[in-house]
C-alpha cells in the first residue's frame, strides 16, 4: 500500500532525476536529440515498473477509508499516512486485429462493388440465359452456370449493402438489422490518411532544412497516433457480428467473378485482353457508365493496406524511431489513396488542419459525396408518432420534399 507521502516523494524524486540527467548531459543532448528520447523512455519504464509493483500490493477491505476519516486503531495521524490510489486502468486502445482486418477486406469489397464487378457478372449471366451472347460450353459459360446455382447459398446484394452501411457508413438507410450506420468512418479514415501524408511531407522538409531534426513541428507522431486511435476506436464496436464470415464469403465470390470474366471464351466475346477490360466493356456497352475502375481499384488496394496496418500494434509505439520505421510501410499507400480519392472528389487534402473536431463529424467536407448520401433527420413533427424521418438531400440542394423514404426529389423528376 502506497501512502500519500510516499506517492508525493516518488514524484519529486522522478522530477529531480530528470533534471539531474538533463544538466549532466546537456551538451550531448543538443548534438544528439535521440539520446534524450532514449533516456526519457528508460525513466518512464522505471516509473511504470514501480507503479505496477504498487498495484500488486494488498489493499485494505475498506480501500483505506477508515484510516482517512480517522476511525479504528489504524487511523492516520497525518494526511501523508493515508492510502493513495494510483488511478484506474487506462482506456484500452487495443483492438482485436482480426476484426480490423475484416473491415479492411470489406472496404476492398465495397470499392469493387462501386466499380461494378458484381453488376457486370449479373448482366453477363442474364445475357447468357437469354442466349444474347455467343457463349455455350466454354469455361466461362460453365462457370456462369455454377455461379448461378450457388447464388441461393450466398449473402444477397442487400446483405452486402447493409454491411457497408453498418460498418463503413456508405449508402443509405439503416445498417444490418436496422443498426445505426457508422457515418463517421470515412471522415476519420480520410483524416488519418491526411495526417500520415502530412507527417511525411513535414519529415521530408525537416530533412532538407535541418538534417535529423526532431522538432515536434516537423512531423508530430502524436497527431498521427491520435488520428489512428480515433479510427480504430470507431471500428472497435462496429466490427462485431457477421462481418467476419460475410467478408470471407464475398471475397470468394469476388475471386469467382474474376475467374468468369478472365475465361478465354468471355475475353474473346468482348475482344478484351483481360478480365478488367471485360468489366470496362460491359459497363460502357450495357450501362453507359463513366469508368472509374482504375482509381477505385487503387483505393481498394491502398485502403486495405492502411487498415491492415492499423490492425497491428504499431499505432501504440511511443518511440519516434520505431514509429517512423513502422509508419513508413503505409506512407505511399496513404498518399496514393488520398490522391485517388481527391481525384474523384471523395476526399480533400486538409493542408495544415491537424485536428478533426468531434462536433464536425458527419458535417465535414472531407467526404462531400459520401456525406450527401448519408441520411439526415427532419424535425419529429414531420412524422406521426414523433419519430424522425430520414431525408436524402439533393446534391444541389434543390428539389421537393415528398416525405418518408422518397426524401428530396430533383426538380427534373417533379410532375408537371
Amino acid at each position: 500500500m502506497v501512502t500519500e507521502r510516499e506517492y508525493q516523494e516518488r514524484l519529486d524524486r522522478i522530477q529531480a532525476l530528470r533534471e539531474k540527467v538533463a544538466q549532466q548531459l546537456s551538451g550531448s543532448l543538443v548534438s544528439n536529440p535521440a539520446l534524450a528520447e532514449e533516456l526519457n523512455g528508460q525513466i518512464d519504464a522505471l516509473v511504470d515498473a514501480a507503479t505496477g509493483a504498487d498495484s500488486g500490493k494488498a489493499v485494505p477491505p475498506d480501500m483505506g477509508l477508515a484510516s482517512l476519516v480517522g476511525l479504528g486503531p489504524d487511523a492516520a495521524q497525518q494526511l501523508g499516512q493515508t492510502r493513495m490510489s494510483q488511478g484506474v486502468a487506462p482506456y484500452d486502445d487495443n483492438v482485436n486485429s482480426e476484426r480490423i482486418v475484416a473491415v479492411g477486406d470489406l472496404y476492398y469489397i465495397y470499392q469493387h462493388e462501386m466499380i461494378g464487378v458484381f453488376k457486370v457478372v449479373q448482366k453477363l449471366k442474364q445475357l447468357f440465359e437469354a442466349g444474347s451472347v455467343r457463349l455455350s460450353g466454354g469455361p466461362g459459360a460453365y462457370r456462369l452456370y455454377q455461379f448461378d446455382r450457388r447464388d441461393v447459398l450466398r449473402y444477397t446484394r442487400k446483405d452486402r449493402h447493409d454491411a457497408y452501411r453498418r460498418v463503413l457508413g456508405y449508402g443509405r438507410g439503416r445498417g444490418s438489422a436496422q443498426s445505426r450506420p457508422n457515418t463517421d468512418f470515412h471522415m476519420l479514415f480520410a483524416h488519418f490518411d491526411n495526417q500520415v501524408t502530412l507527417f511525411w511531407r513535414d519529415k521530408r522538409i525537416s530533412d532538407v532544412i535541418r538534417t535529423g531534426a526532431l522538432d515536434p513541428s516537423f512531423g508530430s507522431i502524436a497527431v498521427v497516433r491520435r488520428a489512428g486511435l480515433d479510427l480504430r476506436n470507431n471500428l472497435k464496436f462496429t466490427s462485431f457480428g457477421h462481418l467476419n464470415v460475410l467478408r470471407v464469403e464475398v471475397m470468394q465470390v469476388l475471386e469467382e467473378c474474376f475467374r468468369i470474366l478472365g475465361s478465354q471464351d468471355v475475353i474473346d466475346l468482348f475482344g478484351a485482353d483481360n478480365a478488367w477490360d471485360v468489366v470496362d466493356e460491359v459497363l460502357i456497352r450495357y450501362f453507359d457508365e463513366r469508368l472509374q475502375s482504375s482509381p477505385r481499384q487503387r483505393m481498394a488496394v491502398t485502403g486495405r493496406e492502411v487498415l491492415r496496418w492499423l490492425a497491428g500494434p504499431h499505432i501504440m509505439e511511443t518511440q519516434r524511431g520505431e514509429f517512423e520505421a513502422l509508419l513508413m510501410n503505409i506512407a505511399e499507400p496513404a498518399e496514393e489513396w488520398l490522391t485517388s480519392a481527391q481525384a474523384m472528389s471523395l476526399a480533400r487534402r486538409t493542408g495544415t488542419d491537424r485536428v478533426l473536431p468531434w462536433e464536425q463529424l458527419g458535417q465535414s467536407g472531407v467526404a462531400s459525396q459520401y456525406a450527401e448520401r448519408s441520411p439526415l433527420t427532419v424535425p419529429p413533427t414531420m412524422q406521426p408518432g414523433g419519430m424522425p424521418v430520414p431525408v436524402y438531400p439533393q446534391r444541389n440542394g434543390k428539389g421537393t420534399y415528398r416525405g418518408g423514404k422518397a426524401g428530396w426529389v430533383p426538380a427534373s423528376t417533379r410532375r408537371r
